[in-house]
């Protein structure tokens, strides 16, 4: 299988242009951080691929709510030598039992040290990438987007997520019979919300019967394309 190409999954989040610049190399070993309520942690780990030593900052970002608090990062920064590994933990902190995945971004900075006297500049590279926490008594789902409820109401497209699942696709979907292309405002919904998506047109052309998404797994893998029903509620 292949990584899915939507633009959470690992991305550079700052570049510095300049004569003789080159970045470091904080390869994170997977493209999301699984955290299991019945196990109270997740790891990842992160290996330095440049030939000096770089100072590896952790950061949790919310995309809820105060998701942050959810989680403590150990270690938040640390010293990783050239071809070392180092591992991050995630621990659980949240002190409420989970009744649905919770989703959080976490970014690992790679800070490289100065050279005085040096033309050349290092560059940092930011790796972003989801976090994913899963309920202890949640039992696993390998295809939640078919739980995704998509409606056409008054010339518009919407879809919710009334599963307890985080779920992750591209943001670009497909109208079928007609092909028209609609778009979501991110590549992932969570339990409980509800989007509606932007197209061309601003409204859904009459007849349309299916939605074609490309879902992607809780790991980032691309599966194949998938047909869902449209509930029309005109």
């Amino acid at each position: 299988m292949k990584f899915i190409a939507i633009h959470w999954v690992i991305a550079p989040a700052l570049w510095f242009i300049a004569a003789g610049a080159y970045a470091t190399g904080i390869l994170p070993e997977t493209s999301v951080v699984i955290v299991e309520e019945k196990e109270g942690e997740g790891v990842i780990n992160l290996k330095n691929t440049d030939a000096f030593p770089v100072l590896l900052l952790t950061n949790l970002q919310d995309v809820e709510s105060e998701t942050g608090r959810l989680l403590t990062v150990t270690p938040p920064a640390a010293r990783v030598e050239p071809g070392k590994t180092q591992r991050v933990r995630f621990i659980l902190t949240g002190t409420s039992p989970l009744k649905t995945e919770r989703l959080l971004r976490v970014a690992f900075e790679g800070v490289p040290p100065q050279e005085k006297g040096s033309s050349k500049v290092r560059m940092t590279v930011r790796q972003n990438l989801p976090v994913i926490v899963r309920p202890a008594g949640l039992e696993r789902d390998e295809k939640p987007w078919k739980r995704l409820v998509w409606t056409h109401k008054a010339g518009k497209l919407s879809v919710s997520n009334p599963s307890p699942y985080v779920v992750r696709l591209g943001e670009t979907v497909t109208l079928l019979p007609q092909g028209a292309d609609w778009s979501l405002p991110h590549a992932w919904i969570l339990p409980g919300q509800r989007l509606t998506l932007s197209g061309k047109d601003s409204r859904v052309n009459a007849g349309a019967g299916k939605v074609r998404i490309s879902p992607a797994t809780t790991w980032g893998f691309a599966v194949e394309s998938y047909d869902a029903p449209l509930v029309v509620t005109e």
